[in-house]
């Protein structure tokens, strides 16, 4: 079987928010036909490797079928929180862009439901 590896925006759109020293990220299917891959590949083993720089304590992953969309919630991710946080993003709104650049394996015959790539 032929097939592509791209990061994940190309499949999926996201949105973070944060409570204290967790970020929750959402993944949200572009179309239901890749659904099943992002449910196959984007775990929470990939998600914490992908952070892995971040030292998440804790990475769990609720999954909304209905909705073609998952939630990562991440513990131990934003430098201590809002008020303790030094770094620049201290809500960690730019996280869902570190998350959406994970390598997705998608079959050839689902190529063209990706977004943002020329038809050939």
């Amino acid at each position: 079987m032929s097939t592509v590896t791209v990061p994940l925006y190309r499949a999926a759109h996201g949105r973070t928010g944060d409570k204290g020293d967790r970020s929750n990220i959402s993944v949200i299917a572009w179309h239901a036909e890749l659904w099943p891959l992002l449910v196959e590949q984007v775990t929470p083993e990939a998600v914490a490797a992908q952070f892995r720089h971040r030292a998440p304590s804790r990475v769990q992953r609720f999954v909304l079928p209905r909705l073609q969309a998952m939630n990562f919630v991440l513990d131990a991710v934003l430098d201590g929180g809002v008020n303790d946080a030094l770094n620049l993003d201290t809500h960690g709104k730019s996280l869902s862009f570190l998350l959406l650049d994970l390598p997705l394996v998608v079959p050839a015959e689902l190529q063209h439901r990706l977004i943002g790539l020329s038809e050939g």
